[in-house]
């Protein structure tokens, strides 16, 4: 099974690095990066330029690849 790192710059200037598969969810990404944080998932949004990623879709669909980086924000 492959797995891609994913980069998540926040706005506190911080960066979270997370390994996942390419297969799985943004939902699932979003839950791996709130275990680092501490921040309930359902809290976060994560976007690249003007596209919000919705929760239910795959990865690999968003062509999420290894060492992508994407910006998070709070609702």
């Amino acid at each position: 099974i492959t797995t891609i790192e994913v980069v998540c710059n926040y706005r506190l200037g911080k960066k979270v690095c997370v390994k996942h598969n390419p297969k799985y969810s943004i939902g699932g990404l979003k839950k791996l990066i709130v275990a680092q944080m501490g921040t309930p998932w359902n809290k976060i949004i994560l976007k690249k330029w003007y596209m919000v990623f919705k929760d239910h879709v795959m990865l690999g669909d968003h062509e999420i690849h290894d060492g992508t980086d994407l910006e998070l924000y709070y609702q």
